[in-house]
């Protein structure tokens, strides 16, 4: 028999040739000679010879499509742009606040330094540079021990720095209040009393801080969900730490009530005489932080799950 095509060989009698890796069969209904190769597509990988299943949630298909390998877990590195930035600013505030500490520690028993009430300034200071510290912690390998860190010293810099802040606007307010009543000082306005004030507002931080851990003890987690792209072989796991951002507002929640006191009594003692230079910079200060809050508070939560967070 002469073949149309000139080919000596015989042509394969069958309906079907047999599907690549990767594909499965779909036979054609009532024909069970013949079938149509489909791709496993997605994050599915070839079960046998008829079905694709989907891979586990941490898992992807390998190359072939012929089983599931585990997705790559990734972290913020030192070395990345996005960690680059905020610790070369850290440094920067971190120096700055060790010279202006080192500068008081010096001329500690100076004029200027006693009447800056020297107390609640190393209060503030320390706030500061806690502000300035927690940035390496942010960036640092999630374990248990970076956790409880970030949840101890998260809003533990600015309740120092709002907790310090709150007592110096209080003490004006309450010496020009008193004095428009009587020539008598009012109570608890020493430098002890200062501090005893302030690192009992401190306190309840902490106190909150150890109710969190008693009630969700800090740990690490593998997130999925931001890095799972349509490629399978792009999708990437995030390693962190498990605070949601409800507990991070949470935990900064009580530094916001302080604020928000503050920024009242900022409010109140705004009129006290222009030779008592003090209470005016702290109200501008409080309302620069209120605008500053306001903004980040809404575009917090509402890029909490946009592909660019």
């Amino acid at each position: 028999m002469r073949w149309k095509t000139g080919d000596p060989s015989l042509p394969a009698s069958v309906c079907s040739l047999p599907c690549r890796t990767g594909q499965r069969k779909k036979v054609v209904k009532g024909v069970p000679c013949c079938w149509h190769c489909e791709s496993c597509e997605g994050y599915h990988y070839q079960a046998s010879e008829f079905t694709c299943e989907l891979c586990p949630y941490e898992m992807r298909p390998d190359t072939n499509r012929t089983g599931c390998v585990p997705i790559s877990i990734i972290k913020l590195e030192w070395h990345s742009p996005w960690a680059v930035v905020p610790v070369f600013i850290s440094m920067l505030g971190i120096i700055a606040t060790s010279f202006v500490i080192v500068t008081f520690v010096r001329y500690n028993d100076t004029p200027i330094v006693r009447a800056s009430g020297r107390e609640m300034s190393y209060v503030l200071l320390t706030g500061i540079f806690l502000c300035y510290a927690i940035t390496f912690l942010m960036i640092a390998t999630p374990d248990v021990g970076v956790c409880s860190l970030r949840r101890i010293f998260l809003g533990l810099g600015m309740c120092f720095s709002y907790a310090a802040l709150l007592t110096k606007t209080n003490r004006i307010h309450r010496i020009f209040e008193q004095g428009k009543k009587s020539v008598t000082a009012p109570r608890f306005i020493s430098p002890a009393s200062q501090l005893v004030i302030t690192f009992s507002l401190i306190s309840i931080q902490l106190l909150g801080v150890f109710v969190w851990f008693a009630v969700d003890p800090p740990h690490t987690v593998v997130d999925y969900g931001e890095q799972r792209t349509q490629d399978p072989m792009a999708a990437r796991g995030v390693l962190k730490c498990d605070i949601s951002d409800l507990s991070l507002i949470c935990s900064l929640g009580y530094s916001i009530l302080l604020m928000v006191t503050c920024t009242v009594y900022a409010i109140k003692t705004r009129g006290v005489p222009e030779t008592f230079n003090e209470a005016k910079p702290i109200g501008f200060t409080m309302y620069t932080t209120c605008i500053i809050w306001l903004a980040f508070i809404p575009i917090f939560f509402g890029t909490s799950q946009s592909a660019e967070r």
